[in-house]
This record gives structure tokens, C-alpha cells and sequence, in this order.
């Protein structure tokens, strides 16, 4: 079995050598030519799959991208040639929703908010929107959820339709991009929703940039008009509008799911299918390979209660503002905005480092946003 993977798939090697010849390929220079005996094609977003690229191959039995996002495989093109849709959906779910904590944490800083005393609205409630739901709930932050596919699938949870969500003090956006239909979520955000938002709210897009207007939200802030927005996703990356970044309190380089955990999760997930699909019995699994971080543990400060508390675990683990810093100040260079996304320093997720939180009224809570115990 000859398996091809993107370099960019971390651990790709460890997981897939012992399956068959692995080959490593760049997405910068495959062709159709370079993939023509594959039996397996393992991506990320930065290789388009197609017919153009598979158009010579007449083995291919399973192709699959480590990502949560498929928009870069051909479904239909992929269907006719008898091939699944295979993804590593979820993979960076606590990542986003780890992103958006801190995010969070610091826009209540420089609002003089307390989060307890907010109610935010989460669009999406999919993977990334479920587990943002499970942390707030752990801080006890009032959420309110919309998702109307799940809705109508008769979900037992209770969602709230975007009348409704446009009330609450923030906004995290946790959408797929649908162009079209009944559920579509191109510019969700349009000219209109963003003439509703008050300059005293929180919108958050942590999605795909599509999903905002940008065009129009840059309108917005040109008139003079205050809002808040952090924007992990940008309409047009990597050649994203320049002038809207000045307005944006944190701007990041879509590398709100980049995290060790979640980069290498979308490998082990594709290896637990291919292995599905072809019959073998899984023997590796992500613990193997994952590194040991330094430090390994975070010490509770014993002078700091709620809000406070948690603010200072969280940014103490991500810290979006030294992210947004460096977009700022570079992103006005050339192809800057992919070369920040391909040198990103992947961080760790809560769940790779211990606390011991001791006898605090808050430590269920620290544990139930992911933390190790001590």
C-alpha cells in the first residue's frame, strides 16, 4: 500500500510508516504526476484535491485531510471516483474554543467586564461550539446556543434563533461556510447584522472569514463606529483588506485551532480511518508521540479569586494578545499572512499541563475547563 502525506501533517511518519511505503510530499510543487500510484492521500488545507490532481490516478482507495474543513476537496469530484469525504472533524475543537477563552479574557480586561454578569451567544454548536459550551458552563458564564440545522434534526438541546443571539453582550461565531440555501452562512454577518451590533458587544469569528462581511464591517468602523471584534478568519486569505486590521482589537492569522494537541489529533484520527478502512488493528495512539511540555504544571496564585483567577490560568497557558501583536505588526509584509500561519509556534492545549488547585472553591471548575490535576 503506498501512502502519500503532506509534510505539514505532524507525526505523519510515526503513525503511517509501519502501514505500507509512506511518502512525504509538499503541497507547494505536487502534481498529478507526483500522486499517480497512490493508494492513500493524507492533506491539510493547503492541498487542493481534484480532478486535476488525481486525474492519472487509478488506485486511489481513500483520501483524507487532517483538518476540521473540507472546503479544499472536490466533494462531488471525490464521490464520482466511489471515494468518502474523510476529515479529521473536531480535531482542533478545544483549541478554537481555548482561543476564544482567552479572547474573552482579555476584551473583559479592557472593557471592565465581568463575564459572569454576560450573556455570550454561540453560533454553531457543532464540535468547536459544543466544547466552548461545555467551558463556559464550567465558569459559569449564561450562553445562549443557535444552530439551526441541528435544530431541525431535532437536537435535544435548546437553541435560540439569531434574533435572539443578536441581544447578547458577545457573539462567538462557530459556523460552517454554506453558500446558498436554507442554512446559508456566507456574510451570516452582513451589512445589516453589523448595523445592529452596539459598540458595547463582542463579536468574535473564529469560523471562516466568509462568514463576516468584511467589506461592510470595515464601512462600519470607517464611519466612526466602535465595535469590538476579534477575527481569527479573514474574507480572501491569505490576501486578506489590509485596512480593516488598524480596527480590530486582537487579530490573529486563522491559527485559532493550532495548537500541538490539534495539529496532531487530525493525523491520529486519519490514521484510526485508514486503518478502519483497510482492515488493521490500530496500535498507535497520540500519547506516544506528544512531547512532555516545559514547564508541565502551573501554580495556583493563592491571592487571586474568580475572574481573576481564571483569567490568569488561561492567559498563562495562551496569551492572544502576543498573536495579535505580531499580525499587527507585520502582516503589511509581502505573503505575510501564510508565512505566519506556516512558522505559527503551536501551542498546548490546558489539558497538557497540571494544577493543583487544592482546596479552592474554583478548582472543579479549573479541571472542568481541562486542566490536569496535580
Amino acid at each position: 500500500m503506498k501512502i502519500y502525506y503532506e509534510d505539514s501533517l505532524p507525526y505523519a511518519d510515526e503513525f503511517f510508516s509501519e502501514l505500507g511505503d509512506s511518502q512525504v510530499f509538499s503541497h507547494k510543487d505536487v502534481d498529478a504526476k507526483r500522486v499517480a500510484d497512490a493508494d492513500v492521500l493524507l492533506v491539510r488545507s493547503t492541498t487542493k484535491v481534484n480532478a486535476q490532481l488525481l486525474d492519472l490516478n487509478k488506485n486511489i482507495r481513500y483520501v483524507g485531510t487532517a483538518t476540521a474543513g473540507t472546503n479544499h476537496l472536490d466533494a462531488n469530484y471525490l464521490r464520482s471516483r466511489g471515494l468518502g469525504l474523510h476529515s479529521a472533524a473536531g480535531c482542533n475543537a478545544v483549541a478554537v474554543a481555548e482561543y476564544v477563552l482567552s479572547a474573552l479574557y482579555v476584551m473583559a480586561d479592557k472593557l471592565d467586564w465581568q463575564l459572569t454578569e454576560k450573556t455570550v451567544g454561540i453560533v454553531g454548536v457543532g464540535h468547536v461550539g459544543s466544547s466552548l459550551s461545555a467551558k463556559l458552563s464550567a465558569l459559569g458564564i449564561r450562553h445562549l446556543l443557535c444552530d439551526p440545522p441541528l435544530d431541525d434534526t431535532g437536537d435535544s438541546r435548546d437553541f435560540v434563533d439569531m434574533s435572539q443571539i443578536m441581544q447578547c453582550d458577545i457573539i462567538s461565531l462557530h459556523v460552517p461556510l454554506i453558500e446558498g440555501g436554507k442554512y446559508n452562512t456566507a456574510h451570516l454577518f452582513d451589512a445589516k447584522r453589523l448595523e445592529m451590533l452596539s459598540e458595547t458587544q463582542l463579536l468574535i469569528n473564529a469560523c471562516r472569514g466568509e462568514v463576516v462581511d468584511n467589506k461592510a464591517l470595515l464601512a462600519n468602523f470607517e464611519a466612526g463606529k466602535k465595535l469590538n471584534v476579534v477575527l481569527d478568519v479573514w474574507e480572501n486569505e491569505p490576501n486578506i483588506d489590509q485596512a480593516l486590521v488598524p480596527f480590530i482589537a486582537l487579530a490573529t492569522a486563522h491559527i485559532a485551532g493550532h495548537t500541538v494537541e490539534g495539529k496532531a489529533r487530525g493525523t491520529e484520527m486519519l490514521y484510526q480511518q485508514v486503518c478502519k478502512q483497510f482492515g488493521l488493528s490500530p496500535t498507535k495512539k497520540l500519547s506516544d508521540y506528544l512531547p512532555v511540555p516545559q514547564p508541565d504544571s502551573i501554580r495556583v496564585d493563592e491571592t487571586l479569586r474568580g475572574q481573576a483567577l481564571f483569567s490568569a490560568l488561561v492567559l498563562s497557558v495562551y496569551d492572544i494578545r502576543n498573536d495579535s501583536k505580531l499580525f499587527k505588526e507585520s502582516i503589511h509584509q509581502p505573503d505575510q499572512f501564510r508565512y505566519i500561519r506556516k512558522n505559527y509556534s503551536i501551542r498546548r492545549e490546558f489539558a497538557a499541563l497540571s494544577v493543583n488547585a487544592g482546596n479552592y472553591p474554583e478548582s472543579e471548575a479549573i479541571y472542568a475547563l481541562g486542566f490536569n490535576r496535580k
